[in-house]
Order: C-alpha cells, then structure tokens, then sequence
C-alpha cells in the first residue's frame, strides 16, 4: 500500500520529468515548423555552408518553441530565458573548434545538440520547485 506521503515525491518527480519532455518536444517542433517556413520562404541556410549561422538560427527555431510552451505553461520570464539559453551556451568553446578545424559542421551540430539535453536539466534543476510543481 503506498502511503500520501510517498506519493507526492514520485508525483513531483514525475512533473519534472514531463516538463523536461515537454520542452525537448516544443524545442522540436520549433525547429521543425520555422526551420519549414524559412525553407518555403527561401530563407534556409545550410549547416554544412554555414555552420555557424545555420546553428545560431537553429538555436533560435528551438528556443522560440521553447518560449512559447513555457509561457503558455506560466512560467516566468527568468526561467524561460535560462531553458533557451542552453540551446546558445553549446556553441560557446565548438566555434573555436570549427574555425581551427578540429571539427566540422556536422561534429558541431551533433556535440552541441547532445550538450543541449543537460544543459536543460541544469537549467531546471537551478529551479527545482519550479519544475516539480511546486512553486507554480
């Protein structure tokens, strides 16, 4: 039998964790749906081209899905703003290792998309309450 006061740590835990979908599905969707839109509008640019804008841009289809699902979810401003950086913070030390050729645009893309995920869960465990339904 499980006891109240068992439950409610495995329900905050498991609101964590469905935020923490949630975002990596709205970050998706957010690159998917612009990154569709400035393809149609003839806007798009190639990663392989140019990395390092076809990253920025990327980073900012994401961060508006992002934005957006968070706001609708009523989540502050300084929350928000730290969950989309850390789809900027990646770049910070592979643009060095672009420009000297120690990686290319696809090792850029693929390191800094794998660097996001945590970077998220730093981002939400910074608020931790937040994120578990607590302070909502």
């Amino acid at each position: 039998m499980t006891t109240p006061e068992a439950v409610k740590p495995r329900r905050r835990w498991g609101r964590f964790a469905l935020h923490y979908v949630e975002m990596i599905i709205a970050m998706f969707v957010g690159m998917f749906a612009l990154g569709a839109l400035l393809d149609i509008l003839g806007l798009g640019i190639s990663h392989q081209d140019q990395p390092e804008l076809g990253y920025l841009v990327m980073a900012f289809n994401m961060s508006v899905g992002m934005a957006v699902w968070m706001r609708i979810r009523g989540h502050g401003w300084a929350s928000t703003l730290e969950m989309c950086a850390a789809m900027f913070v990646p770049v910070v030390p592979l643009y060095p290792m672009l420009w000297l050729g120690v990686i290319d645009a696809g090792g850029l893309m693929m390191i800094a998309h794998v660097a996001m995920f945590p970077l998220m869960l730093a981002a939400m465990f910074r608020r931790l309450d937040e994120y578990t339904g607590c302070a909502h």
